[in-house]
């Protein structure tokens, strides 16, 4: 009778208790971070090699949830030698003073059905600004996915100084897109 009593109870609080949200890690060899630049008008692509994601969510109460990103700035691969030594000096990202960026989230809503939305404060080249990341989340068991894609504005981190702070050749717009793929934590 009183082992029954006890179950009761410790049900009875359980399903008080709001459900927590889960840990998530990124799968790095399943994930893919791009941006693209523009160039005199055309499409200049590229990614970080090298980043990570970390993730407390629940789809059903995303406003629970936090979005760590670190983003080895230096990855960054234009696929032209030339191209990435440029952007290394203190001009563009200035990896030497800057070696990482980093994004972190701590206000996720819905928009829709499966979309979301993080508000954050992404912090480049020594710049601390605030974005918006819209994002899909599609989860299975221990598995997950979230793709998505904005626009940062390059001379708001001071990426582009000097000669390139015009925008003629350079533009403004800087469009970041991102698979991530995340497997629950135990």
């Amino acid at each position: 009778m009183i082992r029954r009593l006890l179950l009761v109870a410790g049900l009875m609080v359980a399903a008080t208790c709001p459900a927590r949200a889960a840990d998530w890690t990124m799968d790095a060899g399943a994930s893919r971070l791009e941006f693209a630049a523009t160039f005199e008008g055309a499409v200049a692509p590229g990614v970080f090699r090298e980043f990570d994601a970390r993730m407390r969510f629940d789809a059903d109460r995303p406003a629970e949830g936090r979005l760590d990103v670190t983003i080895v700035v230096k990855s960054a691969d234009m696929n032209s030698a030339d191209i990435n030594k440029a952007i290394g000096g203190a001009e563009w990202f200035d990896f030497a003073r800057f070696p990482q960026a980093a994004f972190v989230a701590t206000d996720i809503r819905t928009t829709g059905a499966g979309r979301y939305l993080a508000r954050g404060t992404l912090s480049l080249k020594g710049v601390q600004s605030p974005v918006e990341v819209p994002f899909t989340w599609a989860a299975t068991g221990d598995t997950a996915r979230m793709d998505g894609e904005f626009v940062v504005k390059r001379g708001a981190f001071g990426i582009g100084t000097g000669e390139w702070v015009a925008t003629r050749v350079i533009g403004a717009d800087v469009k970041l897109k991102f698979t991530v793929r995340l497997r629950k934590r135990a």
